[in-house]
């Protein structure tokens, strides 16, 4: 009886004290977001890290642990400075390179329009890149530290091949594609690059070298041909930088005051972690008609959204399902954007997803807006919009299918492991991960790749007014930038998230001079909202992303194990299967 009742009181004990640390928490969060005094003449330091996500997952941990930059926070900020008559300047500081340049566009492009203000912004480089650099490089003036080096130096790429380690081991790739341009594969099935696949890599670091050349051009008021050189000799020590008219300065941060035209403002800083806590509304934007903005953002599978092994986001057919449902029905939302950063996954998840858009769309009007990728099921998704908007930089297309396993029994025959099958069904071990698939096995499976990848083409050419055969020399796999694809077909407009919201504006019958809200789904959903729908403590934490690595472990683990179910036939950009 004594050890029940100690057992008890030790329980009560805990609970309490879980209670009294989430209100704890919850408290504090309220004090941290609550929205900050900005003083007149203050400078806006506006750092922009690497790597960022397109929104905030976790608002919470993000506030109580200084994180939380991403590029919608990054263009609200200079939204807010454009016309907040507090702040007088903005000090851009590029602080470490995005994976793709689709976001480094988006960003870039929010910078050009806050110049539109008159406002000075200038960019400081500790260290500059030819990434930090192109979106430095549209900032008034461009300062870097007198001991770092300007590593301008063009557009690389690299592609890793595993398949002499499999042979190694005794594991057998056996994977099936639709289009010789569908190279998610090779990185299991091949030593180095097909000719297909080399020919798409140098097309799309081609493209994206003119882009960068011709930004930097523009912006800098050098010719094309001078700016081609000039990377060419790069990287550069910093007195060449400057000398070459790439840099208007050698200087540390805390000069930067004493230059023109800060040294005439009474310098007041004020950190972009403090600026993000100032709402849109507070200074008149983001009101009006409302245009629901639905991200979908990562790699696509059946279920809900989630955090995976590495803190990337699966995007989950069904959370996104239910968003467009939700914008579909709510009778105040004018149009439909659908932010999509994904590089596909899961076809028939990818399916789900397209009908809905399908039916979104015939109540309201839907334009897709894509950020790094909309490719593969990134850009199934995104077909039955009104509209595709894509920066320049966006890699999309992709259109084309992959399935396949790969045959672990070599392995176990290596260690002394013998696996033997029992089974009913012609194709009951279609899906075994001991063997390599049999010839009527593998006749099975392409008949199921090429099924899918028929009907990808079908509706890719219902949804952009085009025959069969032109969608298939399009596709194939093939993987295009936003600008490519503009030029065949596949995508509308060139532009970010707020050219997407403007071509809204127009098909809603919104004037383009008019302030819209913009309401965002899927709703961010909070640690007590999951508990509510029966998660663990842990599991609520993991799918939020709380727990870094290994706590998370479990839970997150599962996540890419739903995406790739044993034979399901995936609409996956090349580069991004997961084992």
């Amino acid at each position: 009886m004594a050890a029940s009742r100690g057992v008890r009181f030790i329980i009560t004990f805990l609970l309490l004290a879980v209670v009294t640390s989430v209100i704890g928490i919850v408290a504090i969060y309220s004090v941290l977001s609550a929205e900050p005094a900005v003083v007149s003449n203050s400078v806006l330091i506006l750092r922009v890290p690497g790597d960022m996500s397109e929104r905030q997952t976790n608002p919470l941990f993000a506030t109580l642990l200084g994180g939380g930059t991403t590029v919608q926070s990054v263009v609200d900020s200079l939204r807010k400075a454009k016309v907040d008559s507090r702040i007088r300047g903005v000090i851009l500081m590029p602080i470490g390179a995005q994976s793709l340049w689709g976001k480094v566009q988006e960003i870039r492009a929010a910078v050009l329009d806050y110049r539109e203000s008159g406002k000075p912004i200038v960019a400081f480089l500790e260290y500059g890149g030819t990434q930090e650099y192109y979106l430095a490089s549209a900032a008034d003036k461009v300062f870097l530290m007198p001991g770092s080096p300007l590593d301008l130096i063009g557009v690389a790429s690299y592609e890793m091949f595993v398949r002499g380690a499999l042979d190694k081991v005794g594991a057998q790739p056996d994977m099936l594609n639709a289009g010789d341009f569908k190279t998610a594969a090779n990185f299991y099935t091949e030593t180095t690059m097909t000719p297909a696949h080399r020919e798409m890599a140098e097309s799309l670091n081609r493209d994206l070298y003119e882009q960068v050349v011709q930004g930097i051009s523009v912006s800098r008021e050098l010719a094309e041909g001078e700016v081609a050189r000039l990377i060419d000799e790069g990287p550069f020590l910093p007195t060449d930088a400057l000398a070459s008219g790439l840099v208007d300065g050698l200087i540390y941060a805390d000069e930067i005051k004493r230059q023109p035209p800060f040294d005439e403002i009474d310098w007041r800083v004020i950190a972009d972690r403090d600026y993000r806590g100032v709402s849109l509304e507070s200074l008149g934007l983001n009101q009006g008609a409302r245009i629901a903005v639905i991200y979908a953002v990562g790699a696509i599978n059946s279920g809900s959204s989630g955090i995976d092994l590495t803190g990337g986001e699966v995007l989950g057919s069904e959370t996104l399902v239910a968003a467009l449902r939700a914008a579909r029905d709510n009778d105040s939302v004018r149009a439909i954007v659908l932010r999509i950063d994904s590089p596909g996954g899961s076809a028939v998840a990818s399916d789900a997803i397209w009908r809905e858009v399908l039916l979104a769309k015939d109540e309201k009007p839907v334009v897709a807006s894509m950020s790094d990728l909309g490719a593969s099921g990134g850009y199934y998704i995104a077909m039955a919009a009104d509209s595709i908007v894509a920066q320049p930089a966006t890699l999309t297309g992709s259109i084309g299918v992959v399935a396949g396993k790969i045959a672990t029994g070599g392995v176990y025959e290596k260690v002394g492991v013998t696996v033997e099958p029992v089974s009913d069904g012609r194709f009951a071990e279609i899906y075994s991960s001991v063997t390599p698939f049999s010839d009527d096995e593998r006749i099975k499976m392409q008949g199921h790749v090429d099924a899918i990848y028929e009907q990808f083409l079908t509706k890719a050419a219902e949804g952009r007014e085009m025959t069969r055969d032109d969608v298939h020399e399009l596709a194939q796999g093939r993987v295009w930038t936003g600008r490519q694809a503009q030029a065949r077909g596949l995508v509308d407009e060139l532009g970010g998230l707020d050219r997407a919201v403007a071509v809204a504006k127009d098909r809603a019958g919104i004037d383009a001079d008019d302030e819209v809200e913009l309401v965002v789904y899927p709703r961010e959903r909070s640690f007590l909202d999951l508990l509510s729908e029966g998660f663990t403590v842990t599991q609520a934490a993991a799918r939020l992303g709380w727990f870094p690595w290994p706590l998370a472990t479990l839970e997150a683990a599962t996540v890419p194990m739903r995406l790739f179910r044993s034979g399901e036939p995936l609409a996956l950009m090349s580069g991004t299967l997961i084992p």
